[in-house]
């Protein structure tokens, strides 16, 4: 049996000590007694798969000991997880004994991605890649995982064909993208190339097929193009007191699928994609001298090819977050054609090749809560040519304060954790968490107060007759359950206001009390100390108060019983109108309501009576069931909303930054004249650039017209600075704005 798998084993044995051999053979002999009869889609051994696992992990990702056990070991994890095995802990201990902690933790971790179902949707491959990468809290989770995905994909003709549409675009959105930000270069192409022959298989093989065609004239075209660069290199070393620098020329095609992506973006044939290949030089030079050497390179070639100052890039003074460090420059070679010329040291192309920052040492990494691109990022840098303490090293998990939870058709949510039953709810849809009365995580029954983890599957359950309720703010957690609940109490506070206020007028005149009602509801906010009048026409109109203690109150209080009350409620009656009138004075405060943007999730809305724009003095009015409705002071209607209803009335201001446009209507009274349209026309127009929607005019009988323009201004300021310029043409009478 050990036999079967000698490739690897041979690989362990030059490359490991002999305790890593004995290691990695006790795991396959243990994983084969594990997995007897258990077979892959062709018959083969499943163990066929770990082991080639273990491989790739260790040769062309170049992790240690513990990776290997663990890559052959996981299918034992995973399947035990899966089948919801009973002996699960009695396992893992075996395996804790058998090969160590730290295997059991990367074994665990690998069996946790497994399980998440994964859904094909662009839309949310994002939030995918973080919850996969959530998952790894061993920094060598991620890396054996896209290890195990690449020999799925090397095999994948042996599933069936309804499984390669659906690990083909995993790989290519989900892991290819993972492996990019870790600077698994050769990983992330090889995928992504194996991907697009499954999904684009007529694409890819007539790529192919023109890749193999060109190959000879590709060839010669090097040879030729990199003579005189490797000549100037030999004459600079052959010059005295100058370091030698050792190189060596290579040449790299680019992916299938990077043609195929380019060809797509840039709707060109592959004859029109003009960087198939680039040159790379490569410098076997110590660290010290990494720099000099390569721009010392990067100064012979642009003396002998004249590059594109564009497409200069430098990622050796500053490498890129992955690692990456090269020296990138595009030089015209002739006959329109543009080669790419990457200049790089042995060392740095290690780091490109496989991977691993074979020269960084770690430094350590902050304390505080990372996100998962933040953490891949550190995981980059961590690692080292020898990666056996890579977990302790590593200190920090991979928390953003995030977590990942998927409904019940494989739609997946990112919530804060704490997140509740409720915030899911709401994060679907605002109805769904308004008449929200329970559910389901994980197939078990929970309340609305129940805290989610990440990948769990929740249900919600719903009631008709659910409403939102204020000790529901007690337990969400997300900003937008916080508000929509919000917004509901407002709108059943305004509803019930007026409710309690109409209901208390009506009773004040069936018992005939002479008492304005302001007095009134002064006199028993005071009596029941509450703050304000709307809590007053809350409990009436919640049937808190009964009415006939309302109205005992309010005989003894007109009866003189109570005439110091009175003189008090008076007062404070006639203090609060007189604050309402210096509001509707006085600039606004900054509790305002600031308009041009939404506050507290409230909705507004432009009156159509008044259309205030941008600079006019406003106020908001209330409504019942369609938000907050925005008025101009000098509105027809104004006077009356603010005495029938004023606890429905909003001081509300301009933000100072607000932009948009709003439409404004000026009426025009002018002698009817030839030409006056036109001459309107090019003020608007040209002189003000503004833009006009309509225009009418009518004649008054008398020799003159009237008529109104409208059109789209930033603010007030626009509209007189409008009138002002109609004004000044000749013939016009009047003008002024109407709305």
């Amino acid at each position: 049996m050990l036999e079967r798998y000698e490739i690897f084993r041979s690989y362990v044995r030059e490359n490991f000590s002999q305790t890593t051999q004995e290691l990695t053979d006790k795991a396959i002999k243990y994983a084969a007694e594990r997995l007897s009869g258990e077979v892959r889609y062709d018959g083969s051994p499943l163990l066929d798969h770990a082991v080639q696992v273990a491989l790739i992990a260790v040769k062309e990702i170049g992790l240690g000991r513990n990776s290997a056990v663990a890559s052959i070991i996981h299918d034992v994890v995973r399947l035990a997880d899966k089948r919801k095995d009973e002996n699960m802990v009695e396992l893992l201990e075996e395996v804790r004994t058998l090969f160590g902690e730290q295997v059991v933790g990367i074994a665990v971790g690998l069996a946790n991605i497994s399980s998440i179902k994964l859904k094909a949707s662009k839309e949310q491959a994002s939030d995918f890649r973080d919850m996969i990468v959530s998952y790894s809290e061993d920094p060598r989770v991620i890396l054996i995982k896209l290890a195990d995905r690449l020999e799925v994909m090397r095999s994948l003709s042996i599933f069936p064909k309804e499984k390669w549409r659906k690990k083909s675009w995993e790989s290519m959105n989900l892991y290819a993208q993972i492996a990019h930000k870790l600077g698994l270069y050769n990983i992330k192409s090889e995928l992504e190339d194996i991907a697009l022959s499954y999904l684009e298989p007529e694409a890819f093989n007539d790529i192919k097929r023109k890749l193999e065609q060109t190959e000879s004239e590709r060839q010669t075209f090097i040879a030729r193009f990199v003579e005189p660069i490797a000549a100037g290199i030999d004459a600079h070393n052959a010059m005295p007191d100058t370091p030698p620098i050792k190189y060596n020329l290579k040449s790299r095609t680019k992916s299938i699928f990077s043609i195929w992506n380019k060809m797509r973006k840039q709707h060109v044939p592959f004859e029109g994609v003009y960087d198939i290949f680039a040159i790379r030089i490569i410098i076997d030079c110590a660290k010290e001298l990494e720099k000099s050497q390569c721009w010392t390179v990067y100064s012979i070639v642009s003396d002998i090819y004249t590059p594109n100052t564009e497409r200069m890039r430098d990622w050796i003074t500053i490498p890129k977050s992955n690692g990456y460090e090269s020296l990138h420059t595009t030089v015209a070679a002739g006959e329109g054609r543009w080669v790419e010329i990457q200049i790089r040291t042995e060392r740095m192309n290690d780091v490109a090749e496989r991977g691993i920052a074979a020269h960084w040492r770690y430094k350590g990494v902050k304390q505080d809560a990372q996100t998962s691109e933040q953490w891949l990022t550190h995981l980059r840098e961590l690692m080292e040519d020898t990666t056996h303490s890579l977990a302790q090293r590593f200190d920090a998990k991979p928390s953003s304060g995030e977590i990942f939870v998927f409904t019940p058709n494989g739609d997946i949510r990112k919530l804060p954790e704490g997140a509740t039953l409720l915030d899911f709810a709401f994060d679907i849809h605002t109805s769904l968490g308004s008449t929200c009365s329970g559910g389901k995580v994980n197939g078990r029954a929970v309340p609305i107060r129940e805290v989610l983890h990440n990948g769990d599957i929740a249900e919600i359950f719903t009631q008709k007759n659910q409403t939102p309720k204020a000790d529901w703010l007690n337990f969400v957690v997300t900003s937008k359950a916080k508000n929509k609940i919000k917004s509901f109490m407002r709108e059943e506070q305004a509803k019930n206001a007026k409710i309690g206020r109409e209901e208390l007028e009506r009773k004040l005149k069936n018992w005939k009390m002479v008492c304005p009602i302001d007095e009134a509801v002064a006199y028993l906010v005071k009596h029941h100390k509450l703050r304000t009048g709307t809590q007053l026409y809350e409990a009436v109109a919640t049937e808190r108060y009964d009415m006939a203690d309302i109205k005992d109150i309010l005989t003894r209080w007109l009866s003189g019983e109570a005439d110091e009350e009175r003189r008090t409620a008076v007062a404070e009656a006639e203090a609060e109108r007189q604050r309402r009138m210096s509001q509707q004075r006085e600039p606004s405060s900054g509790d305002a309501l600031v308009i041009d943007e939404k506050i507290n999730n409230i909705e507004y809305k432009l009156a159509k009576c008044c259309n205030p724009i941008k600079g006019d003095d406003i106020f908001g009015f209330v409504t019942i069931s369609s938000g907050i409705t925005i008025h101009r002071n000098d509105c027809p209607n104004a006077q009356r909303l603010r005495e029938t209803y004023p606890y429905r009335i909003m001081e509300a201001r301009w933000r100072a930054n607000a932009d948009g446009s709003f439409r404004a209507s000026v009426a025009i009274v002018a002698q009817d004249s030839t030409g006056l349209a036109n001459r309107i026309t090019e003020v608007i127009s040209h002189d003000l650039k503004l833009n006009m929607r309509t225009m009418s005019f009518s004649s008054r009988g008398d020799g003159s017209v009237i008529g109104t323009v409208s059109v789209e201004v930033s603010g007030a300021g626009v509209v007189d600075m409008l009138i002002h310029s109609l004004m000044r043409i000749k013939g016009v009478q009047r003008a002024y704005r109407v709305k």
